[in-house]
């Protein structure tokens, strides 16, 4: 959870302003955390909890509401009524990083990745990228390798992690679907050597960067364990004291720090 928490605060200022190589400073004076940061943070809270995940996303929302949401989100956040609003787009798959980690089974991860989704991204897509974030994260977490993570994604998700980064970053620009983020995300991650390196490659490529980087970066840390802690240390302080709060009790209540 953390790890996607750093993803989305370095890619931030690489959203409007993409780089297509992996050297560049790690943090920049406009960092900030975005929406993906928000609902994350968000989406812990409730499991912690044990509170609906569209309560505290609206609680959330009315709480930070600069954070950068996308317009269909903050309708449905602002209503009495909410219903799902049929969404394909990544907003499902970059928040559900905080399921992977705190269930202790993949049956488990997939029911309550669909719960997260569906209470507004209830299109197939938006449901399939949640599920295939949360299995790769939490098969991360569990020990299992690079290749058993990447066959289980393409079998079951039918995401082709076949192109390689350099040839997704020939071509690759602002896609908000889980079609066009989720798979890049994870093949960030699978050609990563480590924690750093995987938001390095998720950024490179472009397009929404802080949303890549946050998908990329969950499941980064649930595979090396490790964040340094010249990236825990910023992080912390870019975080407000609310989300810096329940961003430590759910890492020290799941054991992901």
């Amino acid at each position: 959870m953390l790890g996607a928490i750093a993803g989305d605060i370095i890619g931030s200022v690489y959203e409007h302003n993409n780089i297509k190589t992996t050297k560049f400073p790690l943090f920049h004076d406009d960092c900030i955390f975005t929406d993906d940061s928000v609902q994350t943070i968000a989406l812990a809270d409730s499991i912690i909890r044990g509170t609906s995940f569209q309560e505290k996303l609206k609680e959330y929302y009315r709480q930070y509401r600069d954070a950068g949401y996308e317009f269909s989100f903050i309708q449905w956040a602002e209503a009495k009524e909410s219903t799902p609003y049929h969404s394909w787009d990544n907003g499902s798959a970059m928040r559900v990083s905080p399921v992977g980690f705190a269930y202790n089974s993949l049956e488990e991860v997939l029911l309550e990745a669909r719960k997260s989704a569906e209470i507004t991204h209830d299109h197939i897509d938006g449901i399939k990228g949640a599920q295939a974030t949360a299995a790769a994260v939490f098969m991360a977490r569990t020990g299992k390798s690079k290749d058993e993570i990447k066959t289980y994604i393409e079998s079951e998700y039918e995401y082709d992690l076949s192109q390689t980064l350099d040839k997704i970053r020939e071509t690759y620009e602002l896609d908000v679907s889980c079609q066009g983020t989720v798979p890049q995300a994870i093949t960030a991650f699978l050609e990563s050597t480590d924690y750093e390196d995987s938001i390095r490659k998720a950024i490179s490529i472009g397009g929404g960067s802080d949303t890549i980087a946050c998908i990329a970066g969950g499941i980064a840390h649930a595979f090396y364990k490790d964040i340094p802690y010249s990236i825990v240390d910023k992080v912390y302080k870019i975080l407000d004291g609310p989300l810096r709060q329940v961003t430590t009790l759910f890492c020290n209540k799941y054991n992901c720090l």
